[in-house]
């Protein structure tokens, strides 16, 4: 069974940091590029930041660029968002999903996946 399962989220104050975890199985990791999904009820879904399965490129959408940094640990089959100097349009749910190709375009378009987590949700209070 695959099994993304996000964590970390909640409730924080302008400013502020979040670590964002997704550790992943029932499939090969290491064969997917993996990406970070959020939505707000009521709009359309966003790519935040992806990486890719083969040198580790990120890619991250221009409204988090320079906030965040993405990894993965490909030992541990999990993924990492940091986000920093969170802003109140960050709120939303965060998804981790796996992916076949990760690119500029996956995080500039909807983006699509071949699994998601059941997601966490981020607060960002003003």
């Amino acid at each position: 069974e695959v099994q993304l399962v996000e964590s970390g989220g909640g409730l924080v104050q302008t400013g502020g940091s979040l670590r964002l975890s997704c550790a992943a199985s029932g499939f090969t990791f290491g064969q997917y590029g993996v990406g970070w999904v959020r939505q707000v009820p009521g709009k359309e879904r966003e790519g935040v930041a992806c990486i890719s399965k083969s040198d580790g490129s990120v890619w991250y959408a221009d409204s988090v660029k320079g906030r965040s940094t993405m990894s993965r640990d490909n030992a541990k089959n999990t993924v990492y968002l940091q986000l920093n100097s969170l802003k109140p349009e960050d709120t939303a749910i965060y998804y981790c999903a796996a992916l076949v190709k990760c690119s500029i375009w996956w995080v500039r378009t909807i983006p699509r996946y071949d699994y998601r987590g059941q997601g966490t949700q981020v607060t960002v209070s003003s």
